[in-house]
């Protein structure tokens, strides 16, 4: 019961430190429709058996987007947490090419931990460019993303089949919302 009630005060948190961000999709949605979406995706993949892994799918963003300091999180949630949110965090000193090119490459090295929260982060990205894309996204970066999100996902494959056929799902979706409908049909 206790480890229930962290995961409720990691949501009160993770809702604190992104208040005033939105999705970039043209809804604008509050982003902690993101973080609770992953941590949803991450809590049924494992049939709710990994509190501190919902935790940390709620939190993956906080030091990346919020700069929420990693003993902040320690302090408040243990350091197994903190340390698979660093595991899912990308280095925003490094330009953006070579981060996505990091995701790629160091994917299959993650623990079963951050494979999970990635799989679920990169599923919860495309639902998002399906439904509600960026207004300033061109049809060429959809795609790009697409492609970049299935590169990365290639090497988290085998973790979760559950999870794995949402990506896959979430992706043919993507793809299709950017295909005009057929004449006639």
């Amino acid at each position: 019961m206790k480890e229930w009630i962290a995961v409720l005060r990691a949501a009160d948190a993770a809702a604190r430190w992104h208040v005033h961000q939105r999705r970039k999709g043209i809804a604008q949605e509050p982003y902690i429709n993101h973080l609770l979406e992953v941590a949803s995706l991450v809590a049924e993949a494992t049939s709710g058996s990994d509190p501190t892994l919902v935790i940390a799918a709620l939190l993956h963003d906080a030091v990346e987007d919020q700069e929420v300091p990693v003993e902040m999180i320690i302090r408040e949630f243990g350091k197994p947490v903190a340390d698979i949110v660093l595991e899912v965090t990308d280095d925003k000193t490094l330009p953006k090419d070579e981060r996505k090119r990091r995701q790629i490459v160091a994917a299959p090295k993650k623990s079963r931990e951050a494979k999970l929260i990635k799989l679920a982060d990169k599923t919860s990205n495309l639902r998002t460019i399906a439904a509600s894309p960026a207004a300033d996204w061109s049809v060429n970066r959809r795609l790009d993303y697409i492609e970049w999100a299935k590169a990365v996902v290639a090497g988290l494959r085998g973790i979760s089949p559950w999870l794995e056929q949402q990506f896959d799902e979430a992706a043919s979706a993507a793809e299709r919302s950017l295909n005009p409908p057929m004449a006639g049909v």
